[in-house]
């Protein structure tokens, strides 16, 4: 099997956000950090070359794949903003509506900017995923029990 390539690593946070020359971008970076720092209560993490993580949780497929990855985390790329959240597990449509203009995708969700998102709402949405995963690591927990 391959192994992951996107892994937690010593990387400064800080020196890889100082590489970006968009500087709307970066702001709405350290922006996303407080949110998801204040949710997880962990300090930002470098996962792979491009993802800014928090926390981690280890999961294991049916069909043997297992490895390790953020909570939750995100990468500011030069389209988007890419959320790497439990979207399909936190699927509060009503929420999803008020948040703003975004785009989702199976477990990220892609913003340009935080000026077109309600702030507070997207914090909502966070929080949602980091309970929803939490939720599904106890059911696995429970079912290896049973």
């Amino acid at each position: 099997m391959a192994e992951l390539k996107t892994k937690v690593n010593d990387a400064s946070v800080d020196a890889f956000l100082n590489t970006m020359t968009d500087e709307k971008k970066k702001k709405d970076s350290y922006a996303i950090i407080d949110i998801m720092r204040k949710i997880t209560k962990c300090e930002p993490k470098m996962w792979g070359s491009a993802i800014i993580g928090f926390d981690s949780y280890h999961y294991k497929y049916d069909s043997g794949h297992e490895g390790d990855m953020c909570l939750i985390g995100f990468s500011p790329r030069k389209a988007n903003i890419s959320l790497y959240l439990m979207c399909g597990l936190h699927s509060d449509k009503a929420l999803m509506e008020k948040l703003g203009k975004h785009k989702m995708g199976k477990g990220c969700l892609y913003i340009k900017s935080m000026d077109d998102v309600d702030p507070k709402i997207l914090k909502q949405v966070i929080e949602g995923s980091v309970e929803a995963i939490k939720k599904q690591k106890q059911f696995m927990i429970d079912k290896k029990k049973k």
